[in-house]
């Protein structure tokens, strides 16, 4: 055995191990670090024993990585030293198998088995290659080298995996080869053997050519229903006080159900780009709205990062994946008087049809306004039933169909599938060629996956957060992004209150907000993003569910948005928890928020921003002036910001005229001018000193930068100069700023710090008042 490293800290697997062991590790090692001892501290999840009884478990626990290789196909994919996850999922079961499967269902790539989509077609020397390379996706190369009975030591002897995980996986493949070729319906044994293993409804169905409901329904008639145990620290040596639970195939059930009024609030499984911590921020707070209104409350995740899978958060915390079946399993178990989708991001929102089907009262916005909002064609009619201007654009099922649709728009279009996350494969495109690359690299267009092709506006990008009762709406706060619409509101820089509207732009977006929100009948949050170009003001889209600003909003303004959507759907109105109609009342200092990304950490990934998300946190930063607020927020966010140095830009044709006042502004703050052969050009022909870089990698190498300036050209690709050199400055730490709208933005930051403007520390409490909810009545 060799020690590779000691961190006299918690780590991330602290949080993995409390939640794998229901021994409360940070807790526990507060308590020491203020002088108790291990056998004076009580271990809050037995309530009986010490912290010094070191945990003992009967059940199985899996982690696996959530990785963004699904947002970032040209990524390098391998894994190795340098840490490339997101975040990650946690199952519990009493086998390996059982945990192993309900794990690769939470991570929620479009996986419910160890089958990848495609992977019957590789080759075998395709096959032997990502068996021997460590990346996402060798588990599932391992399981079709047993589908096509590859030998047990030929496998191990190319991956380097222990025999018993092997062991464990042949296991699985084997029981899914017997469900295939067996005559339906199988018998209760194989079923029973087959949900013991973890392998779902869904897949027994696809194996079996029926449905997922048939399986359902032959399973109940079987009597082969999940049991729930409890998650302690001691094998069930001692009572477990706790309320935490995980699923299992066993006979034994050890859950009792209330008779309390109750309600089931889905959290949003693991952090990926597009969905991250903010939902679990909403799904805590939600519990607390439900907590202050008497009812008991429920959570359901995976994600052992979170608040909400802490013990002690909700009433009850189920520990299970975020599918239709586990979830229809747990009401099945607990009849809840209500189910909350708000919270957990699109992950929850897209089993509300489904839970609606399966007979759960979904609270909140009825199900088909939600469908209204995120369906494009139901959307663009009940827009033109209010008359508010929508972008313009149609639905293609077919390549020549989104080709005749761009060019009847004009160019540039906005292309995307339908029912995206994250902007997932959206792109800004230019010419019929690039559609063409678009639909012959980005997506598969069907008419079961249809793209959306929208006319792209030039404009200021606006967000807008909503409270709903079902009858008023009202609005927190308005967020104006300081890029221009074209760049995912998750990667642009947004501030609060906005800086450039005018008072008839922001009386135009709330009336048009109270219109969109009282005609879907919104009861709880919803976030509306506007584009408000010179044509007019226009919607971009709707979500009916919690955004990520709420939690930004929620701190800033003091209003608990996702505690007063919870109370709203019980049947509270707003008036009576003292919020009135409209919008609220507005800061006297100024909120920015900036994003995070982690490019230095994953190999040939484009790093320009776009349409599709790409940062993977974000930051805020508070002061009296919008450049102190922006200038907090982006050195928290990581950006080295230099008063004066050397600045290389690098400019596309279409933006050298509007660059020219945002150089100047530079070069009067003493910055020494560098640009490549083209951007020199046009810089000298201005009258600007400037000194031509001839390898602009070279110079990013060389340290002696301070700042770049690169705005793309079309069609980022890997291994153009463009491209090579956003990557090179990614991996030396050099700010890059992409977009003209970030580097004006950031010259008035060091305007301010030259003219001795400093930033001042602010006293959150002072500026916000108390967060929490006075209880109603």
């Amino acid at each position: 055995y060799y020690v590779i490293e000691v961190n006299p800290r918690v780590s991330r697997s602290s949080a993995l191990a409390s939640k794998a062991t229901g021994y409360p590790i940070a807790k526990v090692a507060a308590k020491i670090a203020v002088g108790l001892n291990l056998d004076e501290i009580t271990n809050p999840v037995t309530g009986k024993t010490t912290a010094c009884f070191e945990p003992a478990l009967d059940y199985v626990v899996v982690k696996i990585p959530r990785w963004p290789f699904d947002k970032f196909d040209t990524a390098d994919r391998t894994l190795g030293t340098q840490m490339k996850a997101t975040g990650e999922v946690m199952a519990v079961d009493r086998t390996f198998e059982g945990a192993l499967m309900k794990a690769v269902r939470s991570l929620e790539i479009g996986v419910d088995s160890l089958q990848l989509k495609g992977s019957a077609s590789w080759s075998e020397m395709e096959l032997e290659t990502r068996l021997s390379r460590p990346n996402d996706e060798r588990i599932y190369a391992i399981a079709e080298a047993f589908r096509r009975f590859w030998a047990m030591r030929e496998v191990f002897q190319l991956t380097g995996i222990d025999y018993f995980f092997l062991e464990k996986i042949k296991n699985i493949v084997v029981a899914e080869g017997e469900l295939k070729t067996s005559d339906w319906p199988p018998s209760p044994e194989m079923i029973r053997r087959a949900k013991e293993l973890g392998i779902s409804d869904s897949q027994v169905a696809r194996l079996a050519g029926v449905s997922p409901a048939d399986v359902r329904s032959l399973r109940k008639k079987y009597g082969l229903v999940p049991a729930y145990k409890v998650v302690d620290t001691c094998a069930a040596e001692f009572e477990a006080s706790t309320p935490y639970y995980y699923s299992t195939y066993e006979a034994e059930d050890e859950v009792t159900a209330s008779d309390r009024k109750k309600v089931l609030v889905l959290g949003s499984g693991p952090i990926r780009i597009g969905q991250g911590i903010e939902f679990d921020y909403c799904s805590v707070h939600s519990v607390w709205g439900l907590q202050a209104e008497g009812v008991e409350s429920i959570i359901v995740n995976n994600n052992p990062e979170t608040v909400s899978t802490d013990f002690d958060t909700s009433d009850k915390l189920y520990f299970d994946p975020l599918t239709l079946e586990d979830v229809a399993n747990i009401i099945d178990k607990e009849r809840p008087d209500g189910v909350v989708v708000q919270f957990g991001g699109q992950t929850a929102i897209n089993l509300a049809g489904d839970l609606a089907g399966y007979g759960a009262h979904i609270l909140g916005t009825p199900v088909e306004y939600i469908d209204a909002a995120e369906d494009r064609e139901k959307f663009g009619e009940l827009l033109r039933r209010l008359d508010i201007p929508q972008a313009e654009g149609s639905t293609a099922f077919t390549v020549r169909g989104a080709l005749e649709i761009a060019r009847r728009l004009g160019y540039p279009v906005l292309v995307r599938p339908s029912y995206v996350l994250g902007g997932r494969a959206m792109e800004i495109v230019h010419s019929d060629e690039e559609i063409l690359k678009y639909m012959e690299s980005a997506v598969q267009v069907s008419p079961r996956h249809p793209v959306l092709v929208d006319k792209y506006i030039r404009g200021k990008e606006v967000e807008v957060d909503a409270v709903g009762d079902g009858k008023d709406i009202f609005i927190p706060g308005i967020m104006e992004h300081v890029e221009r619409a074209g760049i995912h509101s998750g990667d642009s820089i947004a501030v609060y209150p906005p800086q450039s509207l005018d008072k008839k732009e922001i009386d135009t977006i709330v009336d048009y907000t109270l219109r969109i929100g009282r005609a879907l009948k919104i009861c709880g949050l919803i976030n509306i993003q506007f584009v408000v170009g010179e044509e007019g003001i226009f919607v971009l889209e709707v979500n009916p569910r919690a955004s990520r600003t709420v939690p930004i909003l929620s701190k800033v303004t003091g209003v608990p948005m996702v505690q007063v959507a919870t109370r709203a759907m019980l049947g509270r109105s707003l008036e009576s928890m003292g919020y009135p109609c409209g919008l609220g009342p507005q800061p006297s200092l100024v909120t920015v928020k900036a994003p995070v990304f982690s490019f230095d950490k994953l190999g040939l990934v484009e790093t320009s921003l776009g349409p599709e998300m790409k940062s993977t946190g974000e930051v805020m930063g508070i002061d009296r002036t919008f450049p102190l607020s922006l200038y907090k927020a982006m050195v928290s966010s990581g950006l080295k910001i230099a008063p004066g140095g050397a600045l290389l830009i690098s400019l596309a044709d279409r933006d050298k005229e509007e660059a020219l006042p945002i150089v100047r502004r530079y070069r009067d703050m003493g910055f020494d001018l560098h640009a490549t052969s083209g951007t020199a050009g046009a810089l000298a022909a201005a009258g600007f000193g400037v000194e031509e870089a001839g390898d602009p990698c070279a110079l990013v190498r060389s340290g002696a930068l301070s700042l770049v300036i690169n705005t793309p050209t079309r069609g980022k690709i890997p291994g153009r100069p463009g491209f090579n050199l956003r990557r090179t400055a990614s991996e030396y730490r050099v700010p890059c700023l992409t977009s003209l709208d970030t580097a004006r933005a950031l010259a008035g930051v060091l305007e301010s710090l030259a003219r001795g403007e400093e930033p001042e520390p602010v006293n959150m409490r002072r500026f916000t008042g108390p967060p929490a909810l006075e209880a109603v009545g």
